[in-house]
């Protein structure tokens, strides 16, 4: 008698019909048609009586019924005992993240990590980039999600992808309804950005003051939908990562290409050199498919690049 054996009479002992006990035990009707009977020839006896309307078990197979699910219940608890002693981990594991990186879904990614490690204590905070970098590289933070490639230094990061930027207008602007934009046609509008400490706002300010491109930032907001909010009632226009033109608050505004020589919003995964719970947290990326994949056009996801800064 095996496990697979025990599986299937205990599946067609409750379903009391083949085809039902054969999708539930992930088989087909003939297989497990045959690994009953095999076992009935085993015991020399007959554990079910089949007719064409029902199936029930004989008395032999009501006495090995208590067995049979005793066996497949200790089996499971041998596997969660394997599982606990080679995956214990403990300890604090301290994350931040900027909001709506789109590349990767953080919150679903430490659900998956609390489910697998529970003895981890997790405390997360979420913040602007550049507020992380630092927290990461002042110790007070294990890890971070981040979109920007600055002042990094030697901390260990991992690109997880890059989109394109996009200009977000009101639809009564009158660049409304247009494909793309030009650098000479920013200056023209008021803008509505991010704190400083957000990844996309020093990278459009240091673009456009590459370029010449003097715009005017009326309002700055450290949220996503408040900046949304404020574009839509059209009190500026907004440069954002494409998958927040992508947001349905964002579905009455005209989305335009940047110019072809605009920069690309990077998101990373920076950590500190210090000894924590955080490859684990990595590791569950590729694992459990944490970044999701199509999510965003341009998102690396099969294969993170990595930075040489000692990633593992």
């Amino acid at each position: 008698m095996d496990l697979r054996q025990m599986q299937y009479v205990v599946a067609l002992a409750d379903e009391r019909q083949f085809t039902r006990a054969a999708a539930l035990s992930g088989v087909s009707q003939s297989g497990l048609s045959a690994a009953i009977r095999t076992l009935e020839d085993e015991l020399g006896t007959a554990l079910f009586e089949r007719s064409p309307r029902r199936v029930q078990p004989t008395d032999a197979g009501l006495a090995l019924l208590p067995f049979a699910r005793t066996m497949l219940a200790q089996a499971t608890a041998a596997r969660d005992a394997v599982v606990q002693a080679t995956h214990r981990l403990s300890g604090t594991l301290r994350v931040g993240a900027e909001q709506c990186l789109g590349v990767v879904d953080v919150s679903t990614l430490l659900e998956r990590f609390h489910r697998r490690f529970p003895q981890v204590e997790v405390h997360f905070e979420q913040a602007g980039s550049h507020d992380l970098v630092s927290r990461v590289r002042d110790g007070e933070l294990d890890l971070a999600f981040v979109a920007t490639t600055e002042h990094l230094g030697v901390l260990p990061a991992t690109e997880l992808g890059r989109e394109p930027l996009v200009l977000l207008v009101p639809p009564e602007h009158p660049l409304a309804g247009r494909a793309g934009v030009d650098w000479a046609d920013l200056p023209a509008s008021p803008f509505i950005d991010f704190v400083a400490s957000w990844g996309v706002r020093p990278l459009t300010d240091a673009a456009c003051a590459a370029r010449g491109v003097h715009r005017r930032v009326r309002f700055s907001v450290g949220d996503v939908h408040a900046l949304l909010d404020l574009v839509n009632r059209g009190l500026g226009t907004a440069v954002v990562p494409r998958h927040v033109a992508a947001k349905p608050e964002a579905a009455r505004l005209s989305v335009l290409a940047m110019p072809a020589d605009a920069p690309e919003w990077v998101v990373s995964v920076v950590t500190s050199a210090g000894s924590s719970p955080a490859p684990h947290l990595l590791e569950l990326l590729d694992v459990d498919g944490a970044v999701p994949a199509g999510q965003v056009g341009s998102v690396e996801t099969a294969n993170v690049r990595r930075n040489g800064n000692g990633v593992p």
